[in-house]
């Protein structure tokens, strides 16, 4: 496409049903009394893809005002390895992450690309505010590299135990910075911290799972496995810390069925947590809309021993309208879960089996499939998806000249607003 037109669509509560115009940003109905989730509905109800446009190929189905530089979409193949392993005849893994004998070649090694190409795509290129993410790792690694390379302020708020995550291929733009909460902290006061900055009028929020770019983007994984694959598959199978994937998934679901070119299959949701971080497996178990109470001690603790350190949101959008637990109900989907032992061992066979070394969040997805299997829970002929969240890491830092992001500040969990407020507002004044 020469000159890209921006995607016509409108905005629609989950609760109410109530359709308005998106102003550029709205992240919630004003009108709506209740908690809930908003979708885009677009205008193209046929998904029409546009090859040699990278992660915009999907474009139809994205809300975005512009096209980004330096993207890559998910690529989704037929196993062999895996698959002759496990028995199973139709089993489709979508990669996110980098692999170039599969034409996988997100630099970051994970799915977290789809959101960040899709939350910026949505900004207008004349905004003068900085954006803000708030990030266990992966995330905040994806938003800094679109930002560097497309000069789009942004600031990142990550644990301090988690500053492994943020590390690039070559050094960033000045106009990404960095804060963390101290040692000890989670993802959870990552949050907290970037609340606080965001009572300063120079910052705006990205929005997480109620900004439709970031959920209609991950969505394109559920999109670059229909498309080649020509159905919607019976399962799908992702490790979730927000469950925000898995309900992006559910939505692009709803999308081909109204398209009418992959049938009006509703895939089964196959979602997974590490043990013994599991507030969405134990909400689910009981059968429970609201999550359960979870001690901040206990939940830090918890955090602090698995391996997939993504996978630990203590406020994920489970409970909200159009949210994980709707998404499980509507698709008949379960919520498994697996040890660090399990985890590890997944990887190892995934890498054995079919080359690539994956994320431990995306060995937890592929040790739930083994266990699924193991326990009869899927039909060996149904055509099973199984998300790859993050691959390749391993191949590209040994194939690449590695830099790490440092923090500006690292702030003490029990810090108060204005001081936070005074730090970033200084980053940013330069």
């Amino acid at each position: 496409m020469d000159k890209f037109e921006p995607t016509h669509y409108t905005l629609r509560c989950v609760a109410t049903g109530h359709e308005f115009t998106d102003h550029g940003w709205d992240l919630v109905d004003d009108e709506c009394r209740e908690p809930s989730l908003v979708r885009a509905v677009y205008e193209k109800k046929k998904l029409e893809v546009k090859e040699g446009l990278g992660f915009y190929r999907f474009c139809d189905w994205l809300p975005v005002k512009r096209m980004l530089k330096g993207s890559a979409a998910p690529v989704t193949f037929r196993s062999k390895g895996l698959a002759a392993h496990l028995g199973l005849e139709n089993l489709y893994i979508t990669l996110n992450g980098y692999s170039p004998a599969h034409g996988a070649g997100m630099t970051t090694c994970s799915f977290k690309e789809t959101e960040a190409y899709s939350v910026c795509g949505r900004m207008s290129d004349d905004e003068k505010r900085v954006l803000v993410v708030a990030s266990a790792g992966n995330t905040a690694r994806a938003f800094a590299k679109v930002c560097s390379e497309n000069n789009i302020r942004l600031l990142l708020s990550v644990p301090a135990d988690n500053l492994d995550a943020l590390w690039f291929e070559k050094p960033l733009n000045p106009c990404v910075k960095l804060i963390a909460c101290e040692k000890g902290g989670d993802y959870f006061d990552a949050i907290r911290l970037s609340d606080m900055a965001l009572q300063s009028p120079m910052f705006y929020a990205e929005g997480g799972a109620k900004n439709v770019a970031r959920r209609d983007g991950m969505a394109t994984t559920m999109l670059s496995a229909a498309t080649p694959i020509g159905r919607i598959p019976d399962y799908y199978f992702q490790a979730v810390g927000s469950g925000t994937g898995a309900i992006a998934a559910w939505e692009a679901n709803l999308r081909l069925i109204e398209d009418g070119s992959y049938g009006n299959n509703i895939a089964k949701l196959m979602v997974s947590q590490n043990a013994p971080f599991v507030p969405m497996y134990d909400a689910w178990r009981a059968d429970s809309r609201e999550m359960l109470p979870y001690e901040t001690h206990r939940a830090r603790r918890d955090a602090s021993i698995i391996d997939a350190k993504v996978l630990s949101n203590r406020k994920p959008p489970y409970s909200i309208k159009g949210g994980l637990y709707d998404a499980l109900k509507a698709t008949n989907g379960d919520v498994l879960v697996v040890t660090n032992a399990q985890e590890r061992k997944a990887a190892r066979l995934f890498e054995e089996l079919e080359g690539i070394d994956i994320h431990p969040a995306a060995a937890v997805a592929t040790a739930s499939l083994i266990k699924a299997v193991e326990n009869g829970q899927v039909d060996k002929k149904a055509t099973i998806m199984l998300n790859i969240t993050g691959a390749g890491e391993k191949r590209f830092k040994a194939e690449h000249e590695i830099f790490q992001l440092q923090p500006e500040k690292i702030f003490p969990l029990n810090v108060e607003a204005d001081a936070v407020v005074e730090a970033v507002e200084a980053m940013f004044s330069e």
